[in-house]
């Protein structure tokens, strides 16, 4: 896969895409899943939605507005801000960046900007974490749900929509965040399979799901099928440095709860042995 895919253009829509889809619902906000088979490669994709209503246009944008001064102002997001600038993310950030100033951003499974808060809130963290910090580069965005009068929006507030769907699959041959609050766990193993490298690893910052609770899930349950929709997932937790954030007791911020930053610590020198790995998870999660 290339580093990155182009930037959203004209070209006929493909209803059949197929994808993992994770829709909030109201109440808890938790989500239903629809899931459907993930294929191997990438293809091309427009909003099937792609009329631009400029009504619909300015509502959102007003609702966006609304949203990230509300998270601006919030306990939460100070402690957010606070918890990048201590030593031990700041450190791991500063690793990953080398010798580069910036790393591009990437957003994949944000859902529909439109019919649910949620997503505004998770997209709403995005853009006022990348207007905090010098280092966050450009921002790439896809879910193929959205619209075309979505996808106008997120273009206003500064990122690209991809044109091609990429699985997950995205390998980091720069430093890459991929921010992935709430996707299901069959993304993050793509992306983690696609960069099943040493070099491509160490240059990811992954925020999402915490991979302490898959681990503990599978543990806790001995799922066969949870393990191999996880294995790489499982397989490289003994590298991963985890932290989890704060979120505060308003139901505002259950779009973001359970969430971690994590960071991949690899040796440069060590070979991943995917095999090997496996069944150190495999013995684990028998004995657990």
């Amino acid at each position: 896969m290339a580093a990155s895919a182009k930037t959203l253009n004209h070209e006929k829509p493909n209803p059949t895409e197929d994808w993992t889809i994770v829709l909030p619902r109201r109440g808890k906000q938790r989500r239903n899943l629809l899931k459907t088979r993930i294929p191997q490669q990438a293809h091309s994709w427009v909003p099937i939605d792609q009329k631009v209503d400029p009504d619909r246009e300015s509502k959102l944008i007003q609702k966006m507005v609304v949203c990230m001064k509300k998270l601006e102002s919030s306990e939460f997001f100070c402690n957010f801000i606070d918890q990048i600038h201590t030593p031990q993310i700041s450190d791991h950030i500063s690793r990953v960046l080398g010798s580069e100033t910036k790393m591009q951003m990437v957003i994949y499974g944000i859902g529909s900007l439109e019919l649910y808060e949620p997503p505004r809130v998770q997209l709403g963290l995005a853009i006022l974490t990348k207007k905090r910090f010098s280092w966050i580069g450009d921002v790439e965005v896809f879910d193929p749900i959205l619209s075309g009068t979505e996808t106008r929006v997120l273009e206003t507030l500064g990122c690209s929509v991809l044109s091609v769907n990429e699985q997950g699959r995205r390998q980091a041959s720069k430093p890459t965040l991929f921010y992935m609050p709430h996707c299901e766990a069959e993304l993050y193993d793509n992306l983690l399979h696609a960069n099943w490298r040493v070099d491509l690893l160490n240059r990811i910052i992954l925020f999402g799901n915490s991979f302490e609770g898959y681990e503990q899930y599978v543990s806790v349950f001995k799922n066969s099928a949870g393990v191999s929709l996880r294995k790489h997932l499982l397989a490289v937790r003994r590298f991963t440095k985890e932290f989890g954030i704060k979120t505060v007791s308003d139901d505002y911020y259950r779009a973001l709860n359970d969430m971690s930053w994590h960071f991949f610590s690899i040796d440069p020198d060590m070979e991943l042995q995917f095999g090997k790995m496996m069944e150190i998870v495999d013995s684990c999660s028998e004995t657990a």
